[in-house]
């Protein structure tokens, strides 16, 4: 690439200090690479370019096949060798940082293509590939929507060709069944950001631009439509490959996923002993809220597990039935948005900047997996709104299916839920993250540290008494911490030691007392994911030793604000990295 569209990247962002006169060589050839990463990187994962907010390569889609396969492993090696030959004590800690987390990075996606090769047997990496390409162009105002909309006419061009791609590499024996059934299901959903989102806005453009993407459209929609099909009558009765990992895959990429030293026998051990001291406390509380009420179970100050089970399930169902209606679900959302920034500011907890915020139905292409999720704009799009997406209500479910839903997304779980996806969890720390002045720091986001922010968030607010204090708001909220506790205990289970979806429905349904809706929708994304689902347990335990340590160190200078600003401005790095430059410490490699 170019200096000029180098240097076109890098004006997005604050200029960086000026590197020590004794760093020399080393500096200047970090920058290279880093600028070399940001443009031949992003120009060969166009779509991903898009995501983090940089717009030049907008008319373009990833090559799946073996030449774009061929042309990142390749640019991948020569970035390592370069990496390789710069003497890293020579940068600044924060570059120190950066070249590990690029190195980090690199061997990643190395490993993904080469070992995991789930372009070989996920047909989700191509349903994802074909709803964000259009999606991402029409969902925030980055540029002039003929702009936008013209790069869509040279996606949907592309779109065919993506989805030929799909149907000639995917090893149809190594797809997961449960992976064809949701492809399945969110294939029409490219089809309905089309018709939905983009054809609306047609009239933007000139008569002869329109004749290209209405021509763009009908090829695509053929496509889409001819997809769907192979994906129902070729792929589905064909997919029989094991969706677990096994122990050699599994290990391999938890380490790059938490960027952490634990392994998951650690991890289990640690997670299963933390799930018998949270339920010893949500026994305290439950004591305490059951106490004097009619028709209770037992309640001993030392009780068999039956009797902890009882008194807790008993506290957790005066939770359960307070929810809103069906149809007031977003709106208890929004209000909750509303509420918990009140909250935030009336404490002065954490620097709030004035990002927009929009509560959204989660796009039909990207449901099936989670059931909520902060869609934060681009690190590169700075003035670009933040969405935070609900997955609706499925038409089709039976009342008993809705009922399960609404009680384990009772009034107070919604609240749960907007700390950890807005406020002050993912829309705080990455409106934070998005204003380190460093493009490849913010390209290269540490998914343990945002994770476990919204899951220390979720204490956060309790220990400082949100819903004035009231202990039902605390018990709801150990309740999802045993989500994330039970998420590291299931996770290895299930690709490791082959847990079985009864043995995981029990965990989820008894140990940590989750609804039965909610249960069926984690085996789910067990099945679709894995190593992920750690993170939110290893990065609150990380995040909770921080600020422990800083205490310690900061004795009577320690505030929470002070901590939680210092914590959020050095981007999304992993928390032993935060931890080092904090302190000024030495940059470790592992």
């Amino acid at each position: 690439m170019c200096a000029a569209a180098a240097a076109a990247l890098y004006a997005c962002v604050p200029p960086r200090p000026t590197p020590a006169p004794d760093a020399g060589a080393a500096e200047l050839g970090f920058e290279r690479v880093s600028a070399r990463y940001l443009n031949e990187w992003l120009a060969l994962t166009p779509v991903a370019a898009t995501q983090l907010g940089e717009h030049r390569f907008d008319d373009r889609i990833e090559d799946m096949g073996p030449t774009g396969r061929g042309e990142r492993a390749a640019l991948i090696r020569e970035l390592l060798a370069q990496l390789a030959s710069i003497a890293a004590p020579r940068l600044s800690p924060a570059h120190q940082v950066d070249a590990l987390l690029l190195r980090q990075s690199l061997e990643y996606e190395l490993w993904r293509l080469e070992q995991l090769e789930e372009w070989r047997w996920s047909p989700l990496i191509y349903t994802e590939l074909a709803g964000n390409s259009i999606y991402l162009l029409l969902a925030r105002d980055f540029a002039p929507l003929p702009v936008r909309l013209n790069n869509a006419a040279a996606r949907l061009e592309a779109l065919p060709r993506l989805l030929a791609q799909e149907r000639e590499q995917l090893e149809l024996a190594r797809v997961p069944r449960i992976y064809a059934e949701t492809a399945i299901k969110q294939n029409p959903g490219v089809l309905a950001i089309i018709n939905e989102a983009l054809l609306p806005q047609l009239s933007a453009l000139p008569s002869v631009d329109q004749s290209r993407l209405k021509s763009a459209v009908e090829r695509a929609r053929t496509a889409l439509s001819q997809q769907q099909i192979w994906l129902e009558k070729r792929l589905l009765p064909e997919a029989k490959g094991n969706f677990r990992l096994g122990a050699t895959l599994y290990d391999q990429k938890l380490r790059f996923e938490l960027s952490s030293t634990l392994s998951r026998q650690e991890i289990r051990t640690r997670a299963e002993a933390e799930l018998a001291r949270t339920r010893t406390e949500m026994y305290s509380i439950a004591r305490t809220v059951l106490q004097g009420r009619p028709g209770v179970p037992a309640l001993p100050q030392t009780p068999s597990p039956d009797e902890q089970q009882a008194g807790i399930a008993a506290a957790l169902e005066l939770a359960a039935s307070e929810h809103p209606q069906r149809s007031q679900v977003f709106e208890a959302a929004q209000q909750a948005v509303a509420d918990t920034q009140r909250f935030v500011r009336a404490k002065d907890l954490v620097t709030l900047y004035e990002d927009a915020l929009q509560v959204i139905p989660m796009p039909q292409f990207e449901r099936g997996v989670a059931l909520a999720y902060c869609d934060s704009a681009g690190p590169l799009d700075k003035t670009q709104k933040t969405f935070f997406a609900v997955a609706p209500i499925p038409d089709g479910w039976s009342e008993q299916e809705v009922s399960s839903y609404l009680r384990e997304y009772n009034t107070r779980a919604i609240n749960e839920l907007t700390i950890h996806e807005a406020m002050p969890g993912h829309y705080v720390q990455l409106a934070h993250a998005n204003r380190y002045d460093s493009p490849l720091r913010a390209a290269l986001q540490s998914n343990t540290f945002i994770e476990g922010w919204a899951v220390y968030a979720e204490r956060l607010m309790s220990e400082q008494g949100y819903m004035n204090g009231d202990p039902l708001m605390r018990l709801v909220q150990l309740k999802w911490y045993l989500r994330s506790i039970a998420n590291a205990i299931l996770d290895p289970a299930v690709h490791v030691d082959g847990m079985t979806r009864d043995a995981a429905l029990q965990l989820m349904t008894h140990d940590t007392f989750q609804e039965q809706s909610e249960a069926a929708a984690k085996w789910v994304r067990l099945q679709l994911t894995s190593a992920q689902l750690s993170s939110y347990f290893v990065g609150v335990q990380e995040h909770l030793a921080l600020r422990e340590e800083a205490r310690r160190r900061w004795g009577k200078d320690f505030a929470l604000k002070r901590y939680h600003d210092t914590v959020l401005s050095f981007g999304s790095a992993p928390v032993r990295y935060v931890r080092e430059l904090m302190f000024n410490l030495p940059i470790t490699a592992e």
